[in-house]
């Protein structure tokens, strides 16, 4: 029973030690069509405290942004940019937010 708890202390201990990386990058599907919703989903990214950088290519639909870790989360972003009308991988936006985007930035939704 004491070795049980020791042995979950020094795991918890562990995991609580673990550094977050403050310049972690992550590059994931955004769903959108033209510059309009370059800037908008930049300007999503860059809202969540802690985003160091966020580029979003028109072509591949690949976001790239560096983040703290200590601060955000790429879940925080992902949810960010869902709240301005636009789909990642994950986190999808509201029906009622896409469908006030403008006409020319509608993507085909999965």
């Amino acid at each position: 029973m004491i070795l049980g708890m020791m042995l979950l202390f020094v795991a918890l201990s562990t995991q609580a030690q673990e550094k977050k990386n403050k310049n972690a990058k992550y590059e994931f599907e955004v769903n959108g069509n033209c510059e309009q919703c370059q800037k908008r989903i930049q300007k999503a990214a860059f809202s969540v405290p802690g985003v160091k950088s966020a580029t979003w290519n028109i072509e591949s639909h690949q976001l790239t942004v560096f983040l703290n870790e200590e601060k955000c989360s790429v879940l925080d972003v992902k949810k960010a940019i869902a709240k301005v009308g636009h789909d990642t991988d994950g986190v999808k936006a509201e029906d009622s937010v896409y469908d006030k985007l403008h006409t020319c930035c509608k993507y085909e939704r999965k």
